[in-house]
Order: C-alpha cells, then sequence, then structure tokens
C-alpha cells in the first residue's frame, strides 16, 4: 500500500525521536524498509537528537561535527551514549557517541548556545534559480530515469522507487540522471512532505537529516560519474552543520551544494541552506570517500 505524505513525515518523526535507555543514553529505531547500509543523515540526526535530549534548560543547538567511523547496518537499533563535556552561562557543549552491537560507528559533538541578540550581516547572497513550484519532482525525476534504463537490477528499481518524507526539486538534472561532465555545483529545494510537530529541536532534526542528500554526488559532478550507474563508490567521512537561525523544515528550504576540491580518493563539499526569504539559514561541510568502480 502506498504510503500518504503525513504517513511517511510521521515515520520519520519517530525514526528521529530517540527513546531513553538510561540515564546518558538513547536508543535510535530502524529506517522502516530499510535496507543494505544506514543512511548517514539518519545517524546524524538521531545523535543530534540524543544531544538536544541532554541539552541545558533554554539553550539551542548552533552546530554539530561528526565523523563517520564505520558504515551502520540496517535492521539494528543504534545506541547513543551522550556525555556532558561543558556547561557555561553562555554556551554547552555535548559529546554523542553512536554504537551498534558495542562498535562504535560515529561519533558526534553538539554545541549549544542560549539564544541572545548580536552583531549581524550576510555576505552570502542566495543563488538565483527557479522557484520550486516551477520545478518537476524528484520522484518524476527519478520515474523518467527509470524508464530510460535498461540494465538497472530490481533491486536497485525498488530503492530509487521507494517513497521519500523528504520531498525535493532539482533546478536541473539530477546529479546521477546525466552522463557528462559538469560543474560542481548543485541547487535542489527540500522539504518535509507533511507538516511537523512545532518543535525546534525536531526540525534542525530534519534539517540535519536532510542535509546529507545531494552533498557528496556534488563531487562527481566535473568526472561524469555516478552511483546510480555504478561508475562509483563512496561514504561520507565527516560532516558538519551550523544552524544559523531557526527554520522550519516543513517549508521550502533551498541547498546549494559546492565541490571546491577532490582528490586522493576523497571530495570536499560544501552546503548553503536558505529560507524562501534568502536568508541563510545553515552551512554545511563534508568530505567523502569517492572512488571511480574499478570496473569501469
Amino acid at each position: 500500500m502506498t504510503k500518504t505524505p503525513e504517513e511517511l513525515v510521521a515515520g520519520l518523526v519517530r525514526l528521529l525521536t530517540v527513546e531513553p535507555a538510561g540515564t546518558q543514553t538513547f536508543t535510535g529505531s530502524q529506517q522502516p524498509g530499510g535496507v543494505g547500509r544506514v543512511f548517514g543523515g539518519q545517524v546524524v540526526a538521531q545523535a543530534l537528537q540524543s544531544a538536544q535530549a541532554q541539552a541545558p534548560e533554554g539553550m539551542e543547538a548552533h552546530s554539530l561535527h561528526a565523523y563517520f567511523l564505520r558504515g551502520g547496518r540496517e535492521g539494528t537499533d543504534i545506541d547513543y551514549s551522550v556525555a556532558a563535556d561543558f556547561d557555561g552561562r553562555s554556551f554547552a557543549n555535548r559529546r554523542v557517541v553512536a554504537s551498534q552491537d558495542g562498535s562504535p560507528i560515529l561519533n558526534l559533538t553538539a554545541s549549544f548556545q542560549r539564544p541572545e541578540e548580536g552583531l549581524e550581516h550576510e555576505d552570502s547572497p542566495m543563488p538565483d534559480v527557479a522557484p520550486p513550484e516551477d520545478l518537476p519532482t524528484d520522484r518524476e525525476m527519478r520515474d523518467k530515469f527509470l524508464a530510460s534504463q535498461s540494465d538497472l537490477s530490481e533491486a536497485q528499481r525498488r530503492w530509487m522507487s521507494r517513497p521519500n518524507p523528504i520531498e525535493m526539486r532539482t533546478s536541473g538534472e539530477l546529479h546521477w540522471m546525466t552522463p557528462g561532465k559538469k560543474p560542481p555545483r548543485a541547487y535542489s529545494w527540500f522539504r518535509a512532505a507533511a507538516p511537523l510537530p512545532d518543535d525546534r529541536s525536531l526540525h534542525r532534526a530534519v534539517i540535519a537529516y536532510a542535509s546529507d542528500y545531494t552533498l557528496l554526488g556534488t563531487a562527481a559532478l566535473p568526472h561524469g560519474l555516478s552511483w546510480a550507474r555504478n561508475e562509483l563508490t563512496g561514504a561520507s567521512l565527516d560532516h558538519a552543520v551550523w544552524f544559523h537561525r531557526p527554520a522550519r523544515a516543513d517549508e521550502w528550504l533551498l541547498y546549494a551544494t559546492h565541490s571546491p576540491w577532490s582528490g586522493g580518493g576523497r571530495g570536499f563539499n560544501r552546503g548553503r541552506i536558505f529560507n524562501r526569504e534568502g536568508q541563510l539559514v545553515a552551512s554545511v561541510a563534508q568530505e567523502g570517500v569517492i572512488r571511480k568502480n574499478r570496473r569501469n
């Protein structure tokens, strides 16, 4: 049975709601219908939620820095252990270790700040791209790609056809749809496919979750290679997010990604997230493994 957007988003909220398992430990549930390796954005978002649950009253996360140590496995819950490394008047720090079966898969440090007024400036103009209403949906573009491919396995087709609680609309072709070298820049609108509860911590977690989409693929654009065509292997090594201002993850946000460098089997990527008013909501940085498949 096809799930409604509301059902998909309710599933995402459950996925990102970690359950207490001790004084400073939490358990993150599994992705419904997940296959293979755990999506990195899920582990980052669940770890952030664990840190937020242990943050001092009145403080909000303004940044996170995570290192992926091992690939997580679908079908097994993830344990999150939180340590309070610092509590100050204005800032606090929480360190999280995510583990499966006793083996660490991710380390994350989150910094929190008590909201205050301060000097303000922005020198990061929003790119001039078509609004989401004028762009095809991610699903429409995926269906177009699948119709043009005859050599994909059934597993690949099921994975690409899987419904997503994050609605996306991309300016231009999706990273992996068309061969040929392109500039290392990409622009995608995203939002939760249905309204979310009025919980600022949850909205930050959903933004962190979605920030792992499209980012590493930007480093593949100048090389004309694609994961979907089995031309690449890759995995995230680290991931950082800076939350500049509150934003709703169920309203359209523009994700502008750029890869200034790749080499040595790694690709470095940066992202900027804007709201519809053109304000910079968050900044992202990530380095990941990116290698050409030897059989290609």
